[in-house]
């Protein structure tokens, strides 16, 4: 599916004028992104934070989680949703790591550290896109169910596409060094106005260049 960088511009603009630029310089923790990637699946980022801050206040480093029973990185993580099986992710995750704290992917490329990130236990291509983007500020986009739907609509990515084409797809027709903006953006627009179920078309600043809402609003 080809889509005209002038019109991805277009709407990274109409986006950036509802909601600004978003300001979340690189941190540098990768480590830490990673699992509060892993943490924020299935729930909202309040709860994915307090599970966090939990997790780092109960046991205070990353090898003190690693070596816990698993119940106890369970019930400390549990206001995060799916615990079971967040905490047997997590504990697997700094097992296979074993120490490192991942600071060696700010000198790896985009491919060297996807390969490294997604060859831990249950890492997909949107997590190891979060901990490239997020720490180190790599040119990978994430793209969550928010960011898919609207890219759908919006006419940028294939119905039903799996999930390495969204990515790839994503990461094409995004402007180089804009990576954070439009997932940011698009990822509030999602939440505040293109809904799942039912899409706010009559107050969307997209309207105009969105074949979805466009087709909605004929049917009405």
């Amino acid at each position: 599916m080809s889509v005209s960088p002038a019109r991805v511009r277009r709407i990274r603009d109409r986006l950036r004028a509802l909601y600004g630029p978003p300001i979340a310089p690189p941190h540098g923790q990768a480590l830490d992104e990673l699992i509060l990637t892993v943490l924020s699946q299935s729930t909202n980022d309040r709860n994915r934070d307090v599970a966090f801050l939990r997790l780092r206040d109960r046991f205070g480093s990353w090898e003190a989680v690693r070596d816990a029973p698993n119940e106890e990185v369970e019930a400390a993580i549990r206001p995060g949703g799916i615990s079971k099986v967040k905490s047997v992710r997590i504990q697997a995750i700094l097992r296979e790591l074993d120490g490192d704290d991942l600071a060696g992917l700010r000198d790896a490329t985009v491919e060297e550290g996807r390969a490294r990130l997604t060859a831990l236990p249950g890492v997909g291509r949107k997590t190891a896109a979060c901990v490239l983007l997020f720490a180190f500020g790599k040119r990978d986009v994430p793209v969550d169910t928010h960011v898919s739907r609207v890219g759908i609509r919006l006419g940028w990515f294939r119905e039903k596409a799996p999930f390495e084409e969204l990515h790839d797809a994503m990461l094409d027709l995004t402007p180089r060094g804009q990576e954070l903006e439009l997932h940011v953006n698009l990822l509030r627009h999602g939440r505040r106005t293109c809904h799942a179920r039912r899409p706010d078309c009559d107050h969307c600043a997209l309207l105009r260049m969105c074949p979805t809402g466009y087709n909605l609003r004929q049917a009405d």
